[in-house]
């Protein structure tokens, strides 16, 4: 099984907040994605990489906010999240590295 690079670019990191650990509950694991990629591009990235069978991905596009910190003004840089969900009997451990 050759891994193809182009999947590296599509998967950024994994999201490790409270509620991506309580998704993981229920068979779902969250990943920063390239804001670029495509539902399809995503699927084919987490199965190559981690070996497992995704059921289905959601993402979500978060702007990037306008914030103030003293006298200066700065630009959050906007984020696509992806939550997949992994098929019965399958698992992600995002805390180890690939």
């Amino acid at each position: 099984m050759s891994i193809d690079p182009r999947h590296y670019d599509v998967i950024v990191g994994p999201v490790i907040t409270e509620k991506a650990t309580n998704a993981a509950e229920q068979n779902k694991v969250v990943f920063k994605v390239a804001k670029t990629a495509t539902k399809p591009q995503i699927k084919a990235a987490v199965e190559k990489l981690f070996d497992v069978k995704v059921t289905s991905v959601n993402t979500v596009l978060t702007k990037g906010k306008v914030k103030r910190f003293r006298n200066t003004v700065g630009q959050r840089s906007d984020v696509k999240k992806a939550v997949v969900t992994l098929a019965e009997g399958h698992s992600i451990d995002v805390t180890t590295g690939l």
